[in-house]
């Protein structure tokens, strides 16, 4: 008897919704207190999961929520990325 595999779900830090893992990309503070992307989801670390979608990943950096969530300060670039990955992913959805 094959029972259905269940999918793992994370909370956004930003929306408060949960959503599949897949769907998220988690942002890592490491013990030094360097922050990351995580695209992999294992690092070591403090971890914080954001919905991938520009709309969030604007949120979270207009109301500093990465920032206070990780108890550390999160890089313009590291957002800048995080823009870059969710157009990327958002083409991929579309087929372009």
């Amino acid at each position: 008897m094959a029972g259905q595999k269940k999918i793992p779900l994370r909370k956004c830090v930003v929306t408060g919704e949960m959503k599949p893992k897949k769907e998220m990309i988690r942002i890592v503070r490491s013990k030094d207190g360097d922050v990351s992307i995580d695209p992999t989801g294992k690092k070591a670390g403090r971890g914080a999961y954001i919905t991938l979608s520009k709309d969030c990943i604007l949120l979270a950096k207009k109301k500093n929520v990465l920032a206070h969530h990780l108890k550390a300060d999160i890089a313009d670039s590291l957002y800048e990325e995080l823009l870059q990955l969710a157009e990327k992913e958002n083409k991929v959805e579309n087929g372009q």
